[in-house]
């Protein structure tokens, strides 16, 4: 398990083969990157919503409108923050030109750079909504974007994966896996095993931030269960073509291959499948 910076970075490492896939990031910079010649295809989408809020430190910053003159935080140009960042802005009527886009990096280094306000505002996970007064930050008014952009089409993430040495039968079962999980963390009753497992990956977090990511999952059901992106990935192209990375809406068989996907969801329903 390979930390990166963000999507651009996680694209280069797929490509370049450094890396033989990307399990959960934002693959809106596969289209341009296709459409350049890159061997890569999304073989599934992993959430169907933007876990990300915008949040903000300076009192005067409480509408979008607030950040005009201001600097943002996000990730690089073409990385899925930087994508979702000017995409809700737009949507509000707020003049970009006017905003100064600073390159943090992650999202929790974007949190970061907010609650120190070395920035005026920037998108983190949104189940830092509960806890936002203990971080001394608010949300902005339509900052939460799986709310505030469920239906808009700078919303997927997904699963760039290489054609690589690795057999199909392996995507296939590992795509069945993480199915599998998004089902059981999204039911209430698994409440005890979540909590469980969070507590021991980030033991020296409080309890209140187990609990906020429960809530999160619990009330918006972010996680696709069965593969269903092909509309997510068409509208995403869209999107990409709005933000003028590529010339034109390609093809869905260049972009995506979800044969893999429909077959991890027969596995994990029991039902016959081409491989056996």
């Amino acid at each position: 398990m390979l930390v990166v910076a963000d999507g651009t970075r996680i694209l280069g490492a797929v490509v370049s083969g450094s890396i033989d896939a990307s399990m959960m990031s934002g693959f809106g910079q596969v289209f341009p990157a296709v459409e350049r010649g890159a061997a890569i295809k999304v073989l599934a989408g992993g959430a169907l919503l933007p876990g990300v809020a915008l949040f903000s430190a300076k009192p005067e910053v409480r509408t979008l409108k607030d950040l005009e003159g201001r600097a943002i935080g996000t990730g690089s140009i073409g990385a899925l923050i930087y994508q979702l960042t000017v995409g809700l802005l737009e949507k509000y009527k707020v003049d970009t030109s006017r905003i100064r886009f600073a390159n943090i990096g992650s999202s929790t280094d974007i949190f970061r750079a907010v609650a120190t306000g070395t920035v005026d505002g920037g998108l983190a996970d949104a189940a830092l909504i509960d806890t936002a007064a203990e971080h001394h930050v608010h949300l902005v008014e339509h900052g939460n974007l799986s709310s505030s952009c469920r239906n808009t089409p700078i919303r997927g993430r997904g699963r760039p994966i290489r054609r690589s040495k690795q057999s199909a039968r392996c995507w296939w079962r590992a795509l069945a896996a993480y199915a599998k999980l998004y089902r059981f963390v999204q039911d209430p009753h698994s409440r005890e095993a979540f909590m469980r497992a969070r507590r021991s990956a980030f033991p020296t977090a409080p309890e209140t931030d187990h609990l906020a990511q429960w809530h999160y999952i619990q009330t918006y059901k972010p996680f696709a269960v069965t593969w269903s992106a092909a509309g997510t990935v068409a509208l995403h192209a869209g999107a990409e073509r709005a933000l003028k990375a590529q010339r034109q809406i390609m093809p869905f068989e260049r972009i995506a291959d979800m044969s893999l996907a429909a077959d991890a969801v027969k596995l994990l329903e029991g039902k016959p499948t081409s491989r056996g």
